[in-house]
């Protein structure tokens, strides 16, 4: 597992995939969801890092299905993925609070 924060692709991914399996279109639609729209990934970025996931233990392939005639590829969450995803919210938590308490502790007016 690697240490140090995740890029924020990579945590969006991770996120879009933390509920149920999903197709790379259907990743690629709640990433810009989770991400309130600023983050619009290209299929190739998504499945660059789909398969470093991969190899990560991050992600897996849960399963394939024809649609249309076009190949489906759905990807799931791992417990390895799960756990480094949890650990990233606790990261974020624990800075987020840090952030807060520093605004309190900031004179009004923003003079020193």
């Amino acid at each position: 597992m690697r240490d140090g924060p995740l890029r924020e692709p990579t945590f969006l991914i991770l996120t879009a995939l933390a509920a149920r399996a999903q197709h790379g279109y259907g990743i690629l639609l709640d990433v810009e969801e989770i991400s309130g729209g600023r983050v619009k990934l290209r299929a190739g970025t998504l499945y660059t890092a789909l398969d470093r996931l991969a190899a990560d233990g991050w992600v897996a392939v849960d399963r394939e299905q024809v649609v249309d005639g076009r190949l489906r590829r759905y990807y799931r969450l791992t417990d390895e993925g799960a756990a480094r995803l949890e650990v990233e919210v606790l990261r974020l938590r624990a800075q987020t609070r840090a952030a807060q308490r520093r605004l309190r502790l900031r004179p009004a007016g923003g003079t020193a």
